[in-house]
């Protein structure tokens, strides 16, 4: 079977099971296990001969002889069992569950996957038919998946300018689906459509790598952290299918809230879009069964301020996690630019210790978490040498006059062409400023109120001549954006007065 086909006949299934109320999610996840096993039983066959550590009576051939009630009843049985296995395989099958009730289908699914050979196909097609199921997850509100899917675009651009080098270690503490893992992997493998695409203008190194860097990329190159079990899966199993990871080895990702406590392991480069929502909160069940969230503040020597502002904590955190030289790219709410008490501290912290050098404005439109008003951070880590290391921030405004949506407006990485430009990251001290691009001293940030970092020159042209609105969709997508954002904003508020 050709790809486009096998493509089209995996999609189609998950149609088949929508019907009877298996989303999205729940087809990934099912597909995870089956895949992953699908994928284990030919890495133990000829010519690879390995051990999968997947113990016999619960592999592969146990499913494939089986149909109807027996095979519902097994696949149970190999769920449980696998979920107790070391390193890559108690990860990926960790309390996992079956989602598909009718055995039927199960066995249709199980058909599908033994039909083709999956380690010998091309890690592009495995992985773009994975991608864009995760897509398809982020895309439907109710799951609830998009606050784990950051736009693949604004990932490549951020690699773009980062351009990571072979044998540097890569970091996110909020590593989601995995998509900035599975850019840098593109960019420094030379693989990726998204690359060859837009080679013309990329400047990407077209050096090959060698048998070390192959390696080292595949094994060490990467280490997230991802707290949602079900998240965390996807995340390891789209790094498998692209060629990140061992069957056999140990996760890249690990199941802890990367914010308790420093681990000691610093990293070249982070590159992380942390959870959006302000409060780090734990949910408190009392003795008559009400719930009541309770803030959390994470006690850390090396954090400048202790807060339960999570964007901030993560911040910190990112900042204590790089090596001395290590670079960032950080995606912010607005909220962590201007916001006083703690935020104010951090700021003028962060100006101090690290060289702050770009920030991009983020237009609203483009994340599947309403209400949302973003920023990237780009800084590099320096010596604790009493310096101040910040001589001034270049702020590119991509959000006064652009209008996206998720649906018929998405966010290209062409629409990042100028920015990447602007960010020149051949040589970023040779930069220009343009009518969206400005460099704001230093001195003048600092001697801002609160030392605010919310900072925007243009006008909106919209405001003076009604010609100019945006079409009526993406009209009514902001004007939302604007009222979800102010519901959030009242709602900290609210818990403010609660505590």
């Amino acid at each position: 079977m050709n790809t486009s086909n096998l493509i089209q006949k995996v999609w189609n299934f998950c149609h088949t099971l929508r019907d009877d109320g298996v989303g999205y999610g729940d087809y990934l996840e099912q597909l995870t296990y089956l895949l992953f096993l699908k994928m284990a039983d030919e890495y133990a066959r000829e010519p690879y001969n390995r051990d999968t550590k997947i113990p016999k009576g619960y592999d592969w051939a146990s499913l494939r002889t089986k149909t109807g009630e027996p095979l519902e009843a097994h696949y149970l049985a190999v769920l449980h069992q696998l979920g107790t296995g070391p390193g890559m395989l108690g990860a990926i099958f960790f309390k996992a569950q079956n989602k598909i009730q009718d055995p039927a289908k199960l066995s249709r699914l199980v058909q599908m996957i033994d039909a083709e050979s999956w380690v010998g196909m091309d890690a592009d097609t495995k992985g773009d038919l994975y991608e864009g199921l995760l897509q398809k997850n982020a895309e439907d509100t109710k799951s609830g998946a998009g606050q784990y899917f950051t736009p693949r675009a604004l990932i490549q651009a951020l690699v773009v300018c980062i351009r990571p080098e072979p044998l540097l270690t890569i970091a996110d503490p909020a590593c989601g689906t995995g998509g900035f893992f599975l850019a840098a992997y593109e960019w420094l493998s030379g693989t990726g459509k998204w690359i060859k695409d837009n080679a013309a203008w990329l400047n990407h190194p077209a050096s090959q790598l060698d048998k070390k860097q192959k390696e080292f990329l595949r094994d060490q190159t990467f280490q997230g952290n991802e707290i949602v079990p079900n998240t965390r899966r996807m995340c390891l199993m789209n790094l498998f299918l692209h060629n990140i990871g061992e069957l056999d080895g140990e996760p890249a990702v690990d199941r802890a809230d990367a914010l308790i406590a420093d681990s000691g392991k610093r990293f070249d480069y982070v590159l992380a879009n942390p959870p959006f929502g302000k409060k780090s909160s734990m949910t408190i069940t009392n003795e008559e069964g009400e719930e009541n969230r309770d803030a959390l503040t994470y006690e850390r020597q090396d954090f400048w301020e202790t807060t339960s502002n999570k964007q901030l904590n993560f911040l910190q955190h990112i900042v204590t996690i790089l090596k001395q030289d290590g670079k960032a790219a950080v995606v912010l709410p607005d909220n962590v630019l201007f916001e006083g008490g703690a935020g104010e501290k951090i700021r003028k912290k962060l100006l101090e210790n690290c060289d702050v050098h770009t920030l991009l404005r983020l237009p609203t439109g483009i994340f599947y978490a309403q209400g949302v008003k973003a920023n990237v951070l780009f800084f590099d880590a320096k010596p604790k040498d009493g310096q101040i290391h910040t001589k001034g921030i270049w702020i590119y405004d991509l959000r006064t006059n652009k209008h996206f949506t998720l649906k018929t407006k998405t966010l290209k990485l062409d629409d990042l062409r100028d920015f990447i430009t602007c960010y020149h990251p051949e040589n970023r001290h040779e930069r220009k400023e343009t009518e969206r691009f400005k460099y704001f001293p230093y001195e003048e940030l600092v001697t801002r109120d609160k030392a605010s970092l919310d900072i925007f020159w243009l006008k909106d042209d919209s405001l003076d001549n009604l010609d100019d609105l945006p079409p009526p969709d993406v009209l009514q997508q902001e004007i939302i954006e604007h009222l979800e954002a102010a519901l959030a904003a009242f709602r900290d508020v609210a818990i403010g007065l609660n505590r």
